[in-house]
């Protein structure tokens, strides 16, 4: 069987390519199966995430041969929302690099990631009720929480695709470049985060998606947990000397 997601593993990162070119990296349902592998891999040994895909693509949605034959019951599994929660996740950040279309089930997968980094070519649009379906994979929910309101309802109702210039004034990409610049940008980001405690990453992360109601305990507990470490005190130290000079 072949490999619907390749990985390439590295000291603080993790770059992962969906492997099905040959259809867009249309997201079936190995491709789901691989992703709460990985998801395992990166929960077990946190860092940092690069997600792009093999081809012109990222993702053109999800596979519409398995997707059409599908009843209720198989709904009601959940096979990507699943997986895309777990995704979200994650205890690292997460980089999704958007190359051609990100659409349906694809779209979802990057609202799924921290940062989404696109070319100039890039087309990201839900045109799921166009097929008798919805966006039931976190696209009804988390686009709203990254775009504004009457930009989602467009996406989700109206079948609008955004290109690249206005997913970037939207502010659903973090950065636009040529396509032969995309996984440079990425490690670029990467090494961003790279550069800061890494424990200090992970809780932010958590602090940043507890329940409103769980602040500011939430956001104490984490500091005193930071304040115990090493690493804190050596980098606190180390500013402090610089500033000396």
């Amino acid at each position: 069987m072949s490999t619907a997601i390749l990985v390439e593993e590295r000291d603080d990162r993790v770059v992962a390519t969906l492997n099905r070119p040959e259809v867009r990296n249309a997201i079936d349902r190995q491709t789901s199966s691989e992703l709460n592998g990985l998801c395992a891999l990166l929960e077990e040994d946190p860092r940092i995430l690069l997600l792009t895909g093999a081809g012109e693509s990222f993702a053109a949605g999800a596979d519409i041969n398995q997707m059409r034959e599908r009843r209720r019951d198989d709904a009601l599994r959940g096979i990507n929302s699943a997986v895309f929660s777990r995704l979200q996740k994650l205890p690292m950040p997460t980089i999704a690099l958007m190359d051609g279309y990100a659409l349906g089930g694809g779209a979802e997968l990057a609202y799924a990631c921290d940062f989404r980094l696109g070319t100039t070519r890039v087309k990201i649009g839900n045109p799921e009720p166009g097929l008798g379906i919805l966006a039931s994979a976190g696209g009804t929910w988390r686009l709203r929480e990254l775009v504004p309101e009457t930009v989602a309802k467009e996406m989700l109702l109206a079948g609008r695709i955004l290109d690249a210039d206005a997913a970037r004034a939207a502010g659903l990409l973090s950065e636009v470049v040529e396509p032969a610049e995309l996984l440079d940008a990425g490690h670029r980001w990467a090494d961003r985060i790279a550069a800061q405690v890494p424990l200090a990453i992970r809780l932010t992360k958590a602090v940043f998606h507890a329940p409103r109601e769980s602040h500011p305990f939430v956001d104490d507990l984490a500091q005193a947990v930071l304040f115990e470490t090493d690493e804190k005190h050596e980098r606190m130290t180390q500013f402090l000397e610089r500033k000396k000079r």
